[in-house]
């Protein structure tokens, strides 16, 4: 390529630097012209700064406006309740795109999935404010704060995504029934935005029900939009569907920065043993290929992945094989190199 991109890349805890290594080979075997700004976060950056966050890892994030990121462990004690929810809050990063989709050779329970949702990733039930607990330790209190301006946004991100990616049908979740107020205001300033895309057939479900529907006929979702603890759980549920958090990627999107990321823990269990499975990762940096405006590049890596998970080829023993992180990594880069000539 004529052009380059510098990317801020999070190692991460873990099994972190197992897969963030292993997604970095594939992605150079694509000749995508990234290249990387490695930053620490989480234990990784307490044991070697003393801080969870160090101001270089946000000033780099800031800088590079994207960032490719393994899984990071808050450690109990003071300190952020969460980082995840920290580098959301830094950065705005308003929108949580999670698809999950049917890959051949995986624990999927059904066939033909292909469902986004879309969450919104700054308030209501994860906000920081509002949160007590008596002195007695008897009884707590936590606020939830759902804005006009954050319903509208995610919202219109989600029929925005669905126009831009050919998708025909988006599903509205909600709790109005009971959560009059804020899941109220949600739900009205979902269906006056909805008005202005006719184009796009939608629905609106109550989100019980609708976890209900994922389990019972999920072939009747296509993009899903709702508030952040509800989509916190849906998009859960959605990778059970798919075989599991190991074929979770996330973006979280924000108008001056995002960051991509494998969903699932950081597996301490099997940290430095050289099976974790790549692919939540992997799949994650195609959706960052996509937000940098390489698709072709991301459509290559997929077919990549589905043709080296058809193919049982050096998968890892959660998939079912007896392969390594790495030997995945290397059967994807010979995949890779067969649909790119520009490969080395």
């Amino acid at each position: 390529m004529s052009t380059s991109k510098t990317i801020a890349v999070i190692r991460g805890d873990g099994i972190g630097p197992e897969i963030m290594r292993a997604t970095l080979c594939v992605l150079d075997a694509l000749n995508a012209g990234l290249n990387y700004e490695f930053v620490e976060a989480g234990v990784a950056a307490q044991q070697q700064f003393g801080e969870l966050l160090p101001a270089a890892t946000l000033e780099s994030i800031a800088k590079h406006r994207v960032a490719l990121k393994s899984p990071l462990t808050t450690p109990i004690g003071d300190g952020f309740s969460s980082l995840n929810v920290e580098l959301r809050r830094r950065f705005d990063l308003y929108a949580n795109v999670r698809p999950a989709i049917t890959m051949p050779g995986t624990n999927a329970r059904y066939d033909g999935i292909d469902i986004i949702t879309v969450r919104e990733n700054t308030e209501g039930a994860y906000g920081a404010e509002g949160q007590t607990l008596t002195a007695d330790g008897e009884a707590a209190q936590s606020l939830i704060k759902v804005t006009r301006r954050g319903s509208e946004r995610i919202v219109r991100y989600a029929f925005d995504l669905a126009r831009r990616v050919g998708r025909k049908k988006l599903t509205i979740v909600h709790k109005a029934n009971i959560m009059k107020t804020t899941s109220g205001l949600f739900l009205n300033v979902a269906r006056e935005v909805a008005a202005q895309y006719p184009d796009i057939a939608r629905n609106e479900m109550i989100v019980d029900n609708c976890c209900m529907q994922l389990v019972m006929r999920p072939e009747q979702f296509d993009v899903i939009v709702t508030t952040n603890l509800f989509g916190d759980i849906i998009s859960d549920l959605c990778a059970g569907l798919v075989g599991g958090l190991g074929m979770a990627p996330g973006a979280n999107i924000g108008t001056e920065a995002a960051i991509f990321e494998a969903v699932h823990g950081s597996a301490p269990d099997i940290a430095g043993k050289g099976i974790a499975n790549p692919c939540a990762l992997l799949l994650a940096a195609c959706q960052m290929l996509g937000h940098l405006g390489m698709e072709g590049q991301a459509q290559r890596l997929r077919a990549a992945i589905l043709s080296t998970l058809a193919a049982k080829d050096r998968v890892t023993p959660d998939l079912g094989g007896t392969g390594t992180t790495d030997g995945f990594a290397d059967a994807l880069i010979e995949r890779v190199r067969e649909t790119n000539p520009l490969a080395a």
